[in-house]
């Protein structure tokens, strides 16, 4: 039996993919203790790992670590570096204790990184966006406003890298944090075909595409086409948008399902036309293996899922990282960039994606590579490989 300890940061995007994981070690007789926070641990345990939870870790600000990664990596390194010292005896004395053959940890979760190269600790990355390096790095492209926040943020940062030198972390440069070289072992929730760049990448990074739970197959017939729109779990302040959605839906000879993220973006909508449903949340699984086409935001999981099911998209990237995953799903031929939120725009897009076959067929093709490259299964199995 190995001992093997996972860290993730405080966002659902970045947890889901590694809950199959933890259910198939824990499955196999493993023993797995994952290092995450309050409200993810009823889902963690019901995958059968130990939970620790690291709430009071986090500074007050930000709630949930998404809002700033990729916006303010100055802030991002000042969190970074204040959980992972407060983190540090608790962690590493638990550690000790527990002896882990790997650790595992979420490729933003980087107190966790630190922890295994302080201590000497077999090492496997975490990746639920694409696999990072400095040839795919140039495919992101931040906006004005991000790079002047980083720039300005330059001095903050060197002495945050100072802070974890004196505290025995092996770090030099910010990209000791940020990225692994072609010798670190990496498991990529995605597949080589999907994976920009994807040949610079070494045999030590495993694409074992989306890790998803098993579900029985809709009975329901559909009587016209079901359109899906949701922009993901952390940009909520979008009610001019909800609003455009349903006045371009209202008259197209479809079914709507949005999911508006906010009980007062649900509220703002008012009465909806008889084909449009609206909820603060759904079942975003079920919703695609009935839906024709996707308007998404494009953050890894959204995208995967769409794919995972051979559901078309509309393309809204709302910031960076979603821009790199919508150009390369409009690249491969897997969905059409909304370049306006204007109602007209947005139906002219659906009806686009809806009559024209290659976007269904391009997204198959690709749906079928995440199904060869082996899922949690091929994850669970590559973790094992690398134990000490």
């Amino acid at each position: 039996m190995s001992r093997i300890v996972f860290f993730c940061i405080p966002a659902w995007g970045h947890t889901n993919p590694t809950v199959e994981v933890v259910r198939r070690l824990t499955a196999m007789g493993h023993q797995v203790r994952y290092y995450s926070f309050e409200p993810f641990r009823e889902k963690l345990e019901a995958a059968g790992a130990e939970v620790v939870c690291c709430d009071g870790a986090l500074p007050p600000q930000p709630k949930n670590l998404d809002k700033i990664v990729g916006r303010d990596f100055a802030a991002l390194v000042e969190m970074v570096t204040e959980t992972t010292l407060t983190l540090e005896e608790q962690v590493c004395r638990e550690l000790a204790e527990f002896q882990p053959d790997v650790i595992v940890s979420d490729s933003v979760c980087f107190w966790g990184k630190l922890f295994a190269k302080k201590l000497g600790l077999p090492y496997v990355c975490s990746t639920t966006t694409f696999a990072f390096n400095q040839q795919s790095a140039a495919l992101m492209k931040p906006k004005g406003s991000e790079l002047l926040r980083s720039l300005l943020g330059i001095p903050r940062i060197g002495r945050k890298m100072a802070l974890l030198r004196q505290h025995g972390y092996p770090v030099e440069k910010v990209t000791d944090l940020l990225q692994n070289d072609n010798e670190t072992n990496t498991i990529v929730y995605t597949s080589r075909e999907f994976q920009p760049m994807a040949e610079t990448f070494s045999e030590h990074y495993a694409f074992v595409g989306p890790s998803l739970p098993e579900r029985a197959a809709p009975a329901a017939k559909k009587s016209r086409p079901l359109v899906y729109i949701s922009l993901g779990t952390v940009i909520h302040d979008r009610r001019r948008f909800c609003g455009n959605c349903v006045t371009a839906l209202a008259g197209m000879d479809v079914d709507a399902v949005l999911s508006v993220g906010t009980a007062e973006n649900l509220e703002a909508l008012g009465p909806l036309p008889s084909n449009i449903q609206a909820a603060e949340r759904v079942d975003q699984l079920a919703v695609l293996q009935q839906a024709d086409v996707f308007l998404t935001h494009c953050g890894m999981n959204s995208a995967s899922e769409a794919i995972w099911y051979g559901v078309p998209t509309v393309l809204d990237p709302q910031q960076s990282e979603e821009a790199a995953v919508a150009d390369q799903m409009e690249k491969l031929g897997l969905g059409l960039r909304l370049h306006s939120e204007e109602p007209d725009h947005i139906r002219k897009a659906l009806e686009t994606v809806l009559a024209d076959p290659s976007y269904r067929e391009q997204t198959g093709r690709i749906a079928r590579s995440f199904r060869e490259a082996g899922g949690a299964k091929m994850a669970a199995e590559y973790i094992l490989s690398c134990c000490k």
